[in-house]
């Protein structure tokens, strides 16, 4: 399709979205999990409850590689046109089933099958990731201002027990991004495990607390059935009592064991989009806006096709509502090293990852850690080290 706009109200504009049917990709990606289930029941063969695995942090990290990267934009004129185009709105919708499926179908290889340990953890494992990656469904859809968009947004961030996800990113994370007081923003220095454990509770306490404050301003109570935590959480519990009615107690450690994965797949992307970046204080003590350069980057297709443009984050942060077709790249940003599963498995070995990052992250603010979000147990530690030697 091409969309048609002008410049300057007399300039033709022609754009072409060359992605415009690989989006597609989004939409079947959900199933890899599934379909390493399904292939487990069919065949027997227990080397399939690794394919999930194997797929999103061998293959895909090492596709993202060979493919490369897009820096592709569309030009500001035809982002309008470009984010009311409703196919990519159904794309959203059309995926939300088929991380359902692929849930369902790996609770029936786990309720259905007598699996030795190691591939029950194997193909949970596998199910959690998908569904933590669903999450970045959640994330687009929650954005939007329809009713329908954010109940989808519920229901799909439901899938984990995340129910508090879209109103702590829309009225925390976003607030708060690359500040020192944001749970959500890893700081330099920071490894991703204690990361995890301080985003996981801070992100729960301040969702919790930011719906308990918009209900007061309506006058209702905290537990009420307007409280759209617990409306994803009722999904949640609703989903978990009907696996437990249809296949039994086994079910009980494989939900414990998957809402979790798929929560620290979630920690690990808001690990790596953030990492040591730092919004400046005026002087007046308020905090600069949000610009493209407070969040990472990386234009690599394959992962991108597959998260619906998540990793196009500079752009997300600096503009919330524009939707993920028409996300576009800038010049002189912060740049991940490849895409989201490959630096997962970076930052999943800490000295690797900081060998790597702490350089980039040093190198773009030109070694002034005053620019970057420090985690104060190694301040010091950065301060000696890239202290420079008094003049002669």
């Amino acid at each position: 399709m091409i969309f048609v706009s002008s410049r300057n109200g007399t300039e033709g504009i022609e754009y072409r979205d060359t992605k415009r049917h690989l989006w597609l990709i989004s939409v079947v990606a959900p199933i890899v999990p599934g379909f390493g289930a399904a292939m487990l029941m069919l065949t027997g063969n227990l080397a399939w409850a690794a394919f999930a695995i194997v797929f999103y942090y061998v293959v895909l990290p090492i596709a993202d590689t060979i493919v490369g990267e897009d820096p592709n934009n569309p030009p500001e004129e035809i982002v309008e046109k470009l984010s009311t185009d409703n196919f990519y709105r159904v794309l959203l919708y059309l995926s939300i089933p088929i991380y359902y499926a692929s849930f369902l179908l790996s609770a029936v290889a786990i309720g259905t099958m007598t699996l030795p340990w190691w591939a029950f953890l194997l193909v949970t494992l596998g199910a959690g990731i998908s569904s933590g990656t669903a999450l970045t469904v959640g994330h687009e859809l929650g954005h939007k201002n329809s009713g329908a968009d954010r109940w989808a947004a519920r229901f799909i961030t439901a899938l984990t027990g995340y129910g508090h996800f879209c109103i702590e990113h829309n009225r925390g994370h976003h607030v708060y991004v690359a500040t020192f007081e944001d749970p959500a923003s890893a700081r330099l220095g920071e490894s991703l495990f204690r990361f995890a454990l301080r985003e996981l509770p801070g992100t729960a306490r301040r969702g919790w607390a930011l719906e308990r404050e918009r209900l007061a301003r309506k006058s209702l109570p905290v537990w009420s059935s307007r409280n759209e935590v617990l409306q994803g959480y009722a999904i949640t519990a609703l989903t978990a009592l009907i696996l437990i009615g249809l296949f039994g107690w086994i079910m009980v450690p494989f939900l414990l064991l998957h809402h979790p994965i798929g929560w620290f797949h979630l920690t690990m992307a808001n690990y790596v989009e953030h990492y040591g970046l730092l919004r400046q204080r005026r002087p007046d003590g308020r905090v600069e806006p949000c610009q493209p350069r407070h969040s990472w980057n990386t234009n690599h297709i394959i992962s991108n096709l597959m998260l619906f443009h998540l990793q196009r984050h500079s752009d997300h942060h600096a503009n919330p509502m524009r939707p993920y077709q028409a996300l576009r790249d800038y010049e002189d940003l912060p740049r991940l090293p490849v895409g989201y599963a490959g630096c997962f498995v970076l930052a999943a070995c800490p000295p690797v990852w900081f060998a790597i990052m702490d350089k980039k992250a040093l190198a773009w603010a030109d070694g002034d850690l005053t620019r970057l979000n420090v985690d104060p147990k190694w301040r010091s530690w950065y301060e000696r080290r890239h202290e420079q030697p008094a003049a002669a």
